[in-house]
């Protein structure tokens, strides 16, 4: 099975936009000053006919990119789907373990330091990843975005507000490096980080998104940082990179939160 590095693709959209800079220099060794800056979009649709040339000219790249796209990394023996659990789901328990396996060696390199655990957002999670064979496409149509992990330092008060969040929110984020325990009535009943209790003076290490560490999707409680690492390492990548190493995707839904009946 081949195996293939991450990459970035450049994002085509469907239009153009042209660009007019004006400036002058005068004769003596003065820069040039911009004065004037226009622009104007054309929407690119059935009314514009490609340019044989052009189209002859791209193709081969073209061809290069889908190529690397559709070589298969990796097999999924079923729907990995982020609507199969109530408090956590195969597409999610994928993400948050890429994201701690990943990364991890990455923070670690750069402050000696471990990744506690790991939170990431129900919404973040774009597409299923089809029964099949496993692509880099797949890693761009699960996460479309640009978004890169960092690692916010919290005190252990600050996870206990994450935990009130996840509580109230009543959607599966995904998560990793925790077990959350909840009653029957949704009050919690063990909540641990590395399977010890949470201590509220101590400081630990959550790898999260560079959205919702600045507060996306109401995760505010991340204000409360002690400290901030940025990896320069986006999801998508730790997820091709993580396709690149295994044979076969098989994440379960399991008891890293749920609720007791």
């Amino acid at each position: 099975m081949a195996k293939l590095k991450h990459f970035d693709i450049l994002k085509i959209q469907h239009y153009v936009i042209f660009i007019t800079l004006v400036g002058f220099a005068s004769c003596k060794n003065t820069p040039e000053h911009l004065i004037q800056l226009t622009g104007k979009q054309i929407a690119i649709d059935s009314n514009y006919t490609s340019v044989d040339s052009i189209q002859k000219f791209i193709l081969p790249y073209h061809e290069h990119v889908e190529t690397i796209l559709d070589s298969t990394l990796a097999y999924a023996p079923y729907t990995i789907t982020k609507t199969d659990g109530k408090f956590n789901t195969t597409a999610g328990n994928l993400m948050a373990d890429i994201v701690l396996s990943e990364a991890n060696p990455v923070f670690k390199s750069r402050t000696g330091e471990n990744i506690d655990m790991v939170l990431l957002n129900h919404g973040g999670i774009r597409s299923v990843i089809s029964k099949g064979n496993v692509t880099s496409r797949t890693a761009y149509e699960v996460m479309p975005f640009e978004n890169s992990v960092v690692v916010v330092e919290l005190k252990g008060e600050a996870l206990l507000k994450m935990v009130d969040y996840l509580i109230q929110s009543k959607r599966a984020h995904p998560v990793a490096g925790i077990q959350l325990v909840l009653n029957k009535n949704n009050t919690v009943k063990t909540f641990t980080v590395g399977g010890k209790v949470i201590d509220k003076d101590k400081s630990y290490f959550v790898a999260t998104s560079d959205y919702l560490v600045t507060g996306g999707d109401n995760m505010t409680f991340f204000k409360d940082a002690l400290s901030k690492t940025e990896t320069d390492y986006k999801i998508r990548n730790a997820m091709i990179d993580f396709f690149s190493k295994v044979d076969t995707i098989a994440p379960k839904v399991d008891l890293r939160y749920y609720q007791l009946q």
